[in-house]
């Protein structure tokens, strides 16, 4: 990971380095994108790496927003398990709700990363200093994005993406070490 994040642009790094918002969708992102129902509910399946990770990055004074189309009692159930407070649900255009979330918080563009697999997002990306977009992503969203992960949504790319932000803030190593004890 310390060599991608050394691949990358230096406006790109300082920009991680200094995010104190991170905006994700969440079909696409946080899951494969699929949707399936048993009867009458709704199931979603979310990668168990990714919501570790983004524990860690709200522990380290970064906050987290999910902001999706859709929404079920699933993805409620998984916001509150992780402690974000900022779900955005069954909303667009993405942009307008990002913006609201910056507004009140007081977070600028200069200070957000977002990411997202498809068309509706990339009203994320005109709303953030760095936009990410999973493996797996339509190619108009890969296109316009900084960094593209090298997992898949669903599959790890948020903890992709958590892990350079705590690595290019010098914080990474301080939770490898806390893990070890």
């Amino acid at each position: 990971m310390d060599e991608l994040l050394d691949s990358l642009d230096t406006g790109v790094v300082e920009c991680l380095a200094g995010a104190r918002l991170l905006a994700l969708d969440v079909d696409g992102v946080l899951t494969e994108g699929r949707v399936q129902y048993v009867g009458e509910t709704e199931q979603q399946s979310f990668c168990v790496q990714d919501g570790q990770g983004l524990v860690w990055l709200q522990r380290a004074g970064v906050t987290v927003t999910w902001i999706t189309g859709r929404g079920c009692d699933a993805t409620a159930r998984r916001a509150a398990e992780l402690g974000v407070e900022e779900l955005h649900a069954g909303v667009g255009p993405k942009a307008r709700v990002l913006a609201e979330v910056q507004q009140r918080l007081q977070i600028p563009e200069a200070q957000t990363i977002a990411m997202g697999d498809d068309l509706p997002d990339l009203g994320l990306a005109a709303r953030a200093s760095v936009f990410v977009a999973p493996a797996n992503a339509r190619d108009e969203v890969r296109q316009r994005a900084q960094l593209v992960t090298r997992a898949h949504g669903g599959r790890g790319a948020v903890r992709e993406v958590v892990e350079l932000i705590l690595r290019a803030r010098g914080g990474w190593q301080a939770i490898v070490d806390a893990a070890g004890s």
